[in-house]
């Protein structure tokens, strides 16, 4: 009887254990998440922009987006990021449109 007692308080304490070291990794996972940015050199329209996150704006056409980052951007159809994504601009491509307003990278 008291064997069956001491291994209900081992399996407790054991899954409060993992359940806190899930939790912790998770946050950890979260916040650097959050304070990402890609690494290299975005470059939109001969503006170059180092170590680039967030939505860059596209402001004259024909355009190019070269990405000589470690990150894929995201070549919006709409300005501010929105509308529809237009093309997938992988490391090391340029990309040359006439109707995207925007481009994002994370």
């Amino acid at each position: 009887m008291m064997r069956n007692v001491m291994r209900k308080v081992m399996r407790r304490r054991m899954t409060v254990t993992v359940g806190a070291l899930v939790a912790a990794m998770t946050l950890t996972v979260a916040v650097s998440g959050s304070a990402y940015a890609a690494q290299g050199t975005l470059i939109v329209n001969g503006a170059q922009y180092d170590d680039p996150s967030g939505c860059f704006g596209i402001d004259r056409f024909p355009s190019s987006v070269t990405n000589d980052t470690d990150a894929i951007a995201e070549v919006h159809s709409g300005p501010a990021c929105s509308g529809q994504v237009e093309w997938l601009v992988y490391p090391g491509e340029t990309y040359h449109t006439e109707t995207a307003q925007s481009v994002f990278i994370l």
